[in-house]
């Protein structure tokens, strides 16, 4: 019998500054599905992506399932798992980032974190403003053409 994925509901957008050591705030909302420990990976678009422990686990088993002699599945592998990071949400509700995520992500001060549903995302306040700028006239557009999958 096959797994049924668990569902969250992350949805939403919050601002939040990242301080000089790396440390951001989860939204209580967000903090209510997660656990103590999460995964921080590079995400897609010029942003982080915050995964449970079990999503994490189940990626990994996908991604070990991947060809090594496909080079894209070793570059998506390498560049995701490398740079991937455990982080604990402490007392105050924050976890702390590392650098070379902080620099993927080019995450300075303002910050945006976003619920996708499944996942949450971190994105510098710049980054998400040009994404939304460039992709909001998109919305129609992307909704019709990916109605055969939501119905």
């Amino acid at each position: 019998m096959a797994e049924v994925a668990t569902l969250r509901n992350f949805i939403g957008e919050y601002a939040h500054n990242i301080d000089k050591k790396g440390r951001i705030i989860i939204p209580a909302r967000f903090r209510e599905e997660l656990d103590e420990k999460i995964i921080v990976a590079k995400g897609l678009d010029g942003c982080l992506t915050v995964y449970t422990m079990d999503q994490w686990a189940k990626l990994s088993e996908q991604l070990a399932l991947l060809p090594n002699t496909n080079r894209q599945a070793r570059l998506y592998r390498r560049n995701l798992m490398a740079k991937a990071s455990e982080c604990e949400i402490d007392s105050q509700g924050r976890i702390l980032i590392p650098s070379v995520l902080i620099k993927e992500a080019s995450l300075i001060k303002e910050c945006c974190v976003i619920g996708t549903g499944n996942t949450i995302e971190i994105w510098s306040k710049e980054k998400w403003d040009g994404y939304n700028d460039e992709h909001s006239d998109d919305f129609e557009e992307v909704a019709e053409s990916l109605t055969e999958f939501l119905l």
